[in-house]
């Protein structure tokens, strides 16, 4: 098992620090991250804490944490002291932040032991880095404006970056010229319907006749979480084969659960919390010939360098929506790399300096 190779190597911490990171979006929000350095024997690792709670990184906050992390472990010794510490002040909103705010520490101490044992992942698991194929994810309204939905930033991306492929999240307000016009595209490979996010600004209840209208017009399509209730799942009979799953999945349990075995897994690590939970679905997914593709949490720091290693290692050719941050950017600058992207990669550890 992959784990079982990195799980056992040496790790030594003397310091954690913490980083705010703050940037606008595509997609109508300010998004702030917090990046979590782990120093010790010399080296240091980074990972980046991606909960959606905006004053969960006030510095003021993480001042409040008593975090006693200091010492000698191993990788895997240093992730069940993380599985039993207080990682927030207070519990969270979401409950998966939990997750987010750990793979947050545990992706900077794989960082840290890599490049204390002067490795990297790729050669600790004896897999190539290869250049990733990427899409470019973003809405086509704002989730709090009352503007109607709009191709324009598909089309702006085409022009400046030809043959840029999405994934695209449908909303109820997607009219039929709408829709026509990114078929006629060809370049939408993944539309998300968000079926199962509850309490969020991007929930989308189900829509049985928006569902069916987009599996007759995007037919080569990856649909990422349906809702499937009495109504939408009899349209995906014969359609199976299409479906990914994201927000349900946090580990192999999860998998084992869906309501039919998936052809597709959109792999968020952050949504895993823990290297081996990451590593372990990887595997597991690998045995089945399931097909990954990465998915991200609009990083803003070494989260996404981390999510784009991650594709290169395992799933290289699929639709990843693990896009150069700059695509996330309101009004993205000329020369962003293009997919297939080409990594730098690292000497030690899980990015280049």
């Amino acid at each position: 098992m992959s784990y079982d190779q990195i799980a056992d190597l040496p790790l030594v911490v003397d310091d954690v620090t913490f980083e705010r990171r703050e940037r606008d979006t595509s997609s109508g929000f300010t998004r702030a991250t917090t990046v979590i350095t782990l120093s010790g024997d010399g080296e240091t690792g980074r990972g980046e804490d991606v909960t959606y709670d905006t004053p969960e990184h006030d510095p003021a906050t993480w001042d409040t944490l008593d975090l006693a992390l200091a010492g000698e472990y191993t990788l895997d010794s240093f992730s069940d002291t993380l599985a039993d510490a207080d990682l927030f002040p207070d519990p969270p909103d979401r409950e998966v932040f939990e997750n987010y705010r750990r793979w947050g520490f545990e992706s900077a101490a794989l960082d840290l032991a890599l490049a204390q044992a002067d490795t990297t992942l790729g050669a600790a698991l004896g897999r190539a880095v290869d250049p990733v194929r990427f899409v470019v994810s973003t809405r086509l309204s704002e989730a709090e404006s009352d503007a109607p939905p709009s191709t324009d930033r598909v089309h702006r991306l085409l022009d400046a970056y030809p043959g840029t492929e999405f994934k695209l999240d449908p909303t109820p307000d997607w009219t039929d010229a709408v829709i026509d016009d990114l078929a006629a595209t060809g370049a939408v490979r993944t539309l998300d319907f968000k079926g199962h996010y509850q309490g969020t600004e991007v929930d989308t209840p189900p829509d049985p006749a928006l569902y069916e209208r987009l599996l007759d017009a995007f037919p080569e399509a990856v649909i990422e979480d349906p809702a499937l209730t009495d109504e939408t799942r009899p349209l995906f009979d014969g359609h199976e084969g299409r479906v990914a799953w994201d927000a349900p999945i946090h580990g192999i349990d999860d998998v084992e659960a869906l309501p039919f075995e998936p052809d597709w897994l959109n792999i968020k690590p952050s949504r895993f919390g823990s290297v081996e939970s990451l590593l372990d679905t990887i595997d597991y997914c690998e045995e089945r010939e399931m097909t990954m593709y990465g998915g991200g949490q609009f990083e803003l720091d070494v989260g996404r360098r981390h999510l784009q290693l991650l594709a290169a290692l395992f799933y290289p050719d699929a639709p990843n929506d693990v896009a150069p941050g700059g695509y996330n950017d309101p009004d993205p600058a000329a020369g962003l790399p293009t997919s297939p992207l080409e990594l730098a990669v690292p000497d030690r550890g899980l990015t280049p300096e």
